[in-house]
């Protein structure tokens, strides 16, 4: 029976699905000691985590797998049909994944219990013996007698690591890791895997996963509260389908540390009576070309063609004089100014609602005087600013040359929008570290960005995160066909057109909605011509549909 394919099957759609809250572990823990201070006992918090993962095992691949019929007409399972293989680990983890072997043999599967590490705690011992008196087969790893019995199992279940993990797996942690996924590998028609709380090898508070070496789960079974880390960087290729394992109630006492979207918010129908007025007017302003190079003005292309999908009602894009005659050509409804008319794009600064500065500006000393002082002109108009790309290299630059307009500017984002949209690199270097300390950590490095400059902020990535009004969003849409030439400046586009637009509630003109449209469409996009096709080009009329798509009637 193809189990895994039938549960990959039961996926839901992220159409529809609500906002789900976030914890880290440090919160997870203070959760579960809040429960064990009311005299709750530790052991029967396991019990319950192991019968609630069991009773899901049975209700949502066995059945739906070996679905049977008694003589009344109701479902009734041959458990025995399932073969299923628990992999333990020493800790609490691996406890939970004693008694989920305990259950799953009451419940009459056949089921083995793989023991990479010996039982070290007293919940995990306890659970141990519990398997073992009720005739569960225990084969240790380092014996190589498990080999036999895996060969066919269904179902191999992940209880090596919980979320107390803080480095990578080594020895026979590894190497029953590397076992796992081989042979989810060579048996991807039938075999499911499934781990407890967070694939073993996964940081539950960053996402971080040490050169590869984590459990590729087909279904995360998630106990107490959703963690952070299975929805950011390395872990959104490990985590598989997530699924919540309610335990604990006093999970509600506690504020999240970030909220998981699926879909952007509701947009409101357009009133009749207005006119290109009414839906503000935004400046790009980038599309450079340095001498000696062919120069950037397909990115202030991609914006302006983006930010008239949103609807926007009138655009002005600041490129080098050498690209006006393509942006027209290309999107005839935007007019152009030349970048270097420093007189001419000032003045429409102050005509303009919102300023998209840094796509293809370039990052020589003449784009550096140039990103300096629109930047000053735009924060004395008190103007609402999207800065990226190459505007966020200038602001680098700015923080040590120019501390005082920095200042300003921080000021600034106090009274106005000011959104900033790095990736790692870009991130690192407003840091002065390296893109490597940011990945590891892209929840602290996003705080730290924000109490630096103020603002909101997004840095890209699986699982973007994005900072607004002192609450961390994720990500959830977009897909990896988006890591391509282009979409960057298809964001700055979007939001660029969206904030403009004052007739849309403030609600729906957050950088956080912007990010998600982003994203809807690039997985529209997707859906229609796959991961390996999905061009920056394509983006501006797959904006349009989704904004349709969310537009109430």
């Amino acid at each position: 029976m193809p189990l895994r394919h039938n549960i990959l099957n039961q996926q839901d759609s992220q159409q529809d699905r609500k906002p789900v809250a976030l914890y880290t572990p440090k919160q997870v823990y203070a959760i579960e000691k809040m429960w064990f201070d009311k005299g709750n006992m530790s052991y029967s918090l396991m019990q319950q985590a192991a019968w609630q993962i069991a009773y899901w095992v049975n209700q949502n691949i066995v059945a739906k797998a070996y679905p049977q019929l008694d003589e009344q007409g109701r479902p009734a399972v041959d458990t025995t049909a399932l073969s299923a293989c628990v992999w333990v680990g020493s800790g609490n983890n691996g406890g939970d994944g004693w008694l989920v072997a305990y259950y799953l043999n009451q419940l009459g599967a056949k089921v083995s219990v793989i023991e990479v590490g010996q039982a070290s705690t007293v919940d995990a011992t306890s659970a141990k013996n519990q398997a073992i008196q009720s005739g569960v087969a225990v084969y240790p790893f380092a014996e190589g007698q498990y080999k036999a019995d895996t060969t066919d199992a269904d179902l191999y279940i992940d209880a090596l690591f919980g979320i107390g993990l803080d480095r990578a797996p080594a020895h026979d942690y590894a190497e029953a890791i590397a076992v796992i996924n081989e042979h989810k590998r060579h048996r991807s028609d039938r075999l499911t895997v499934i781990s407890v709380d967070i694939p073993s090898g996964v940081l539950a508070g960053t996402g971080q996963v040490f050169a590869g070496c984590a459990v590729k789960a087909d279904v995360t079974l998630c106990l107490v509260a959703r963690k952070l880390g299975l929805h950011i960087k390395d872990a959104v290729d490990y985590s598989g389908q997530v699924v919540d394992i309610a335990l604990i109630p006093s999970v509600l006492n506690k504020s999240p540390v970030a909220w998981l979207h699926y879909q952007a918010m509701p947009l409101v129908q357009r009133e009749n009576n207005t006119h290109k007025g009414s839906f503000g007017h935004a400046l790009i302003i980038g599309g450079n070309q340095v001498d000696g190079s062919q120069g950037m003005g397909g990115a202030t292309i991609l914006s302006a063609m983006t930010a008239f999908a949103t609807g926007v009602g009138k655009l002005t894009v600041a490129c080098h004089s050498a690209f006006h005659s393509s942006l027209i050509a290309g999107v005839p409804n935007a007019m152009s100014v030349d970048l270097h008319h420093t007189q001419a794009v000032k003045a429409l600064i102050a005509q303009s609602d919102v300023i998209a500065i840094g796509m293809g500006l370039g990052r020589d000393d003449l784009s550096l005087r140039l990103f300096k002082e629109y930047l000053q002109h735009a924060v004395e108009q008190d103007k609402d600013l999207i800065i990226d790309a190459d505007g966020l290299y200038h602001l680098a630059t700015l923080a040590d040359e120019a501390p005082q307009l920095i200042e300003q500017l921080i000021a600034h984002a106090k009274q106005n929008e000011v959104w900033y949209t790095p990736h790692s690199g870009e991130a690192a270097r407003l840091l002065n570290t390296e893109a490597s300390e940011v990945e590891a950590d892209r929840l602290t490095a996003l705080s730290s960005l924000q109490q630096q400059y103020q603002g909101s902020w997004l840095l890209k990535g699986a699982g973007s995160l994005v900072m607004s009004d002192q609450i961390i969003y994720v990500c959830a849409a977009g897909n990896p066909g988006m890591a391509t030439a282009g979409m960057g400046d298809v964001l700055s586009g979007l939001a660029a057109g969206l904030l403009a637009q004052t007739t849309l509630a403030k609600s729906t003109r957050s950088l956080q909605q912007a990010v998600m449209l982003h994203a809807m469409a690039g997985d529209n996009l997707q859906r229609t011509k796959g991961t390996w096709a999905v061009q920056a080009s394509d983006m501006p009329q797959k904006v349009g549909e989704v904004f349709k798509q969310l537009t109430l009637a």
